[in-house]
């Protein structure tokens, strides 16, 4: 095929890839592209530190594992016991980890869980404190959740899902403003909003209705396509988090969020 225009994007990235196959036989191509797929999907064990640039400060993290090497920066969920349920300082690490890497010399930032499960969203935990002081839990937690989805919006770099297991809540809502999504055959995605009468979040209500699949963009690409969508996705992200506040002190959500707790103890029994 004739080389395509430099503003033909996929088609160009398409044409290089072959070119640069050359004669490589089609099934080893295809090999060579599950093995890159598999080498970013963690396994059972959590993952051994990569190696990184001299620059670079590592932060300790046992529930968020950080590692970079080979061009890639790799943020993986790593509180198996907990099905990578979220707490507040997993939201801070993985803040910390996207800022870093924002400015490192990696090419594209990977996420992906270790053991069964991708994440199982929100810690309910979170947001479960005393009656009287409930209104300052959900202050604290929107405003983090807000600060939170606002550096994906801002992220300048190729984002990748690996979604080795179950995605529930916020883990599968965030992933609208991935670039790719890799699913193996043990994924699921689960929004349970209504259930918990809580908000979406994440920017879906704006970003789901307008994909229905993954998004693969150049990074040129990206920057020109998001620069005239960055004030609607801070005005969602600001409306659905208000909504949030306004909604989740009430006694049908604390009554809602106890009775699936409840339904979920029993089920271990």
């Amino acid at each position: 095929m004739p080389k395509p225009g430099v503003f033909n994007f996929v088609n160009k990235a398409t044409w290089d890839a072959r070119n640069a196959l050359g004669s490589l036989p089609k099934e080893t191509a295809r090999k060579n592209y599950v093995d890159l797929v598999s080498s970013l999907s963690s396994s059972s064990e959590a993952p051994s530190q990569g190696k990184r640039g001299a620059d670079e400060k590592a932060r300790e993290s046992k529930d968020i594992l950080v590692t970079s090497e080979d061009g890639i920066t790799k943020i993986t969920f790593n509180r198996p016991t907990k099905k990578n349920a979220i707490s507040f300082q997993m939201y801070l690490d993985i803040m910390h980890a996207l800022k870093n890497a924002s400015t490192d010399n990696s090419v594209i930032t990977v996420f992906t869980g270790t053991g069964d499960y991708y994440s199982s969203g929100n810690d309910l935990k979170n947001l479960i404190n005393d009656a009287g002081e409930i209104q300052d839990v959900v202050a604290t937690s929107t405003k983090i959740l807000r600060e939170f989805v606002n550096c994906f919006i801002d992220f300048p770099k190729p984002l990748v899902a690996v979604v080795n297991g179950p995605a529930v809540g916020i883990a599968v809502t965030i992933l609208a403003l991935f670039d790719a999504v890799f699913a193996s055959d043990r994924a699921t995605f689960h929004t349970p909003f209504s259930q918990l009468s809580q908000i979406p979040e994440a920017c879906s209500t704006y970003m789901f209705p307008k994909i229905m699949g993954p998004t693969k963009v150049m990074r040129i690409s990206k920057e020109l396509i998001r620069k005239h969508e960055k004030q609607k996705l801070y005005t969602v992200n600001a409306e659905e988090c208000a909504a949030a506040l306004e909604r989740m002190p009430r006694e049908e959500y604390a009554k809602a969020l106890r009775n699936f707790l409840f339904r979920k103890a029993k089920a271990k029994l």
